[in-house]
């Protein structure tokens, strides 16, 4: 599923990215809601999203992400850079260690094929952790 964001919709800080996600996330049939979901910000150069996708929708504590999906959109589109977004329905934002292995995977298949991954943001109820303010990436 695509979303279309507003025209010009520029990304200045990771809470911008958390902000359009738990709106979406919000507008989702309650079940829905408490399964974990990815998302992919396709951003130009000057960091203005061109589009959000759902890549994956997952269960209450897993969802199956591959990079072959999360940058099918972004070479379609050629967006300059993606971030990505995931929610944790427990409530926690901290990154598991599959979170830290995906986003280093994410991280060097996007330098292969020049689209730089700026941040993976996670998202839940109360709080938002960002790999890049971390330090993570």
């Amino acid at each position: 599923m695509e979303i279309k964001i507003r025209d010009n919709e520029l990304v200045l800080k990771p809470q911008d990215v958390a902000e359009i996600a738990k709106a979406v996330l919000s507008k989702e049939e309650k079940i829905d809601q408490d399964k974990e979901h990815f998302w992919v910000f396709g951003m130009n150069s000057r960091n203005i999203i061109k589009y959000m996708e759902l890549v994956s929708l997952g269960s209450l504590n897993a969802s199956l992400v591959h990079p072959r999906e999360v940058y099918r959109l972004a070479v379609f589109k050629g967006v300059a850079h993606i971030i990505v977004c995931h929610n944790h329905p427990s409530g926690d934002s901290g990154p598991s260690s599959e979170d830290i292995r995906m986003t280093t995977r994410l991280t060097e298949a996007g330098k292969i094929m020049g689209i730089e991954l700026l941040d993976h943001i996670i998202i839940s109820t109360g709080d938002t952790f960002s790999f890049k303010e971390k330090g993570l990436m």
